[in-house]
């Protein structure tokens, strides 16, 4: 064999001996070959599709799905987004003659544009929309967009600030108005759709769900609004936040039964707390509105509250409903004119219960001023009285706030007063100084509330705390004059431990007279 075969026959060998020392690795290590790659291939691709389960249970879950998505699809379309615009006029600074170019602009104070957005919908094919009243407020440019993108000039038919409800126009033709349904039958439970512009431009046309948290809600230290205001909102746990006010809140039905208005939080983003106008209120607004630009509403001439356990309980009311007359302010008041007292209760108006404030409200608001109503009222001891009252028109001029200073209120409480234990509190005679401190009227004259005790009989009826809007002043018991300590344990000296009496108070801050019910605690 020559020696060329021969170092062929080597090279050889050296190539079956690493082919087989490759093969031994391979499967030291275990790595798949062809033949198990496509294996795998075909086990993947033999997988088949489960089908969906059936889960009967699960079917109102499903139905609940298809009724919400349904409603929203069908009234998106009616939703609308708003822009308003106005011109912020700042005081212009005064600079010297030909020292104009030293002074930048921003010091020579330019007006500044400010823009606000919010929500709405429409109520009618030919251009009438609903919105919130602080939507659209001093607005001089108001633009409304549609769900397809179309941008109209929107002209301000009326705005109401006691109810938060403005009517817009835009002019178009052919628009899907939305049900208005009926407020008054939707029960807390229900399950309801909240659909707005929630926090502006980036969120346009977002719908919420939740249910009717409760009704007949009241939100005190709302901006704006007068002593007309109305307060009778829906509660909802549906999602609600900035941007959202003026939106439909829309029952499962498809019908709006409320304007999306306020939220209750501290950081001023949804806390689980949303406010809804109820729609049989704003319908009533709405009309007035569109008819006379202006909403005319009429008055029992009455300061009112809500009934407290201690209301019921001294005039006999079996359940804690109606309202109380706190005062009587003006001589001209028709309800004074027809014999009604400050401490009534109200507890019908033309033979219709009456269960709380907002409600009052609406029954004798939206009358006409002239119409006579019968009011029905409860007394001490279970009296109850009928008076027709002639309406007059509502004066919606906003309280003259107390002129006296918390310097004032102080010096007023000087140390003296003695306790009243039966009634938790301590009091002194109103001084000649002090009447002229407090700034009380000549017909203001009683006992100055000069301590409360914490948890006591007065305890959150009673103030004498300035930071609170005290000092209370009370001018009787049980219809009995009070200016002494002596008056008032007179007064209360035939009445038993546990008795509930009626005291009459006047406050220097609010200016304002009211009725408190106190249940008295023991003697000591």
């Amino acid at each position: 064999m020559s020696a060329r075969s021969l170092n062929w026959l080597k090279f050889g060998g050296l190539v079956a001996l690493a082919f087989a020392l490759g093969l031994l690795f391979a499967g030291l290590l275990d790595l798949p070959n062809r033949s198990s790659a496509q294996e795998q291939g075909q086990q993947v691709s033999a997988i088949k599709a489960v089908a969906p389960p059936s889960i009967p249970a699960a079917r109102p879950l499903q139905d609940l799905s298809e009724a919400f998505a349904a409603v929203s699809e069908h009234v998106k379309p009616s939703v609308v987004y708003i822009r308003s615009q106005r011109t912020e006029h700042a005081t212009q600074q005064r600079i010297p003659p030909g020292m104009e170019r030293f002074f930048s602009p921003r010091f020579r104070q330019q007006p500044e544009i400010e823009q606000g957005s919010g929500s709405g919908f429409i109520v009618s094919a030919d251009g009438y929309i609903l919105t919130n009243n602080h939507v659209v407020e001093g607005a001089e440019v108001v633009t409304v967009r549609l769900l397809d993108r179309r941008e109209f000039k929107a002209k301000v038919v009326g705005t109401d600030a006691n109810t938060d409800v403005a009517v817009l126009k835009i002019d178009a033709k052919s628009l899907p108005p939305m049900a208005l349904g009926n407020s008054d039958d939707a029960r807390v439970g229900e399950w309801v759709l909240a659909i707005g512009n929630p926090l502006g431009e980036g969120l346009t046309f977002t719908v919420t769900s939740g249910i009717v948290s409760a009704k007949g809600r009241a939100l005190n230290g709302l901006p704006g609004r007068g002593q007309g205001s109305i307060q009778d909102f829906i509660q909802t746990d549906a999602a609600i936040n900035p941007g959202n006010s003026g939106g439909p809140l829309v029952s499962v039905r498809g019908e709006v039964i409320g304007i999306n208005s306020a939220i209750a939080s501290e950081t001023g983003f949804y806390s689980g707390y949303g406010f809804a106008i109820p729609i049989n209120l704003v319908r009533t607004v709405m009309n007035q509105l569109i008819t006379d630009g202006k909403v005319h509403r009429a008055a029992l001439g009455v300061s009112i509250d809500n009934v407290s356990l201690n209301d019921a309980a001294y005039v006999g009311l079996p359940e804690i409903r109606g309202v109380v007359v706190k005062d009587i302010p003006s001589d001209d008041s028709p309800a004074k004119a027809a014999g009604i007292e400050p401490g009534d209760i109200i507890v019908a108006v033309d033979g219709k219960p009456v269960e709380y404030v907002g409600q009052l409200q609406q029954v004798i608001g939206f009358r006409k001023p002239g119409d006579v109503v019968k009011v029905e009222v409860a007394r001490k001891g279970g009296v109850r009285k009928t008076f027709d009252v002639k309406l007059q028109p509502l004066n919606d001029a906003p309280q003259v706030a107390a002129a006296d200073s918390e310097g004032d209120a102080d010096h007023a409480k000087a140390p003296g007063g003695t306790a009243m234990d039966r009634l938790g509190i301590s009091v002194e005679p109103v001084t000649p100084d002090a009447a002229q401190q407090l700034r009380l009227p000549s017909d203001a004259r009683g006992l100055i509330v000069t301590d409360v005790t914490p948890g006591g009989p007065a305890w959150e009826v009673l103030y004498d705390d300035p930071q609170r809007g005290g000092p209370d002043i009370i001018l009787s018991v049980e219809g009995k004059a009070v200016r002494s300590e002596a008056d008032l344990r007179k007064a209360l000296q035939g009445e038993k431990p546990g008795s509930i009496v009626s005291l009459r108070i006047y406050n220097p801050r609010a200016q304002a007279r009211r009725v408190e019910r106190i249940k008295l605690g023991g003697d000591n």
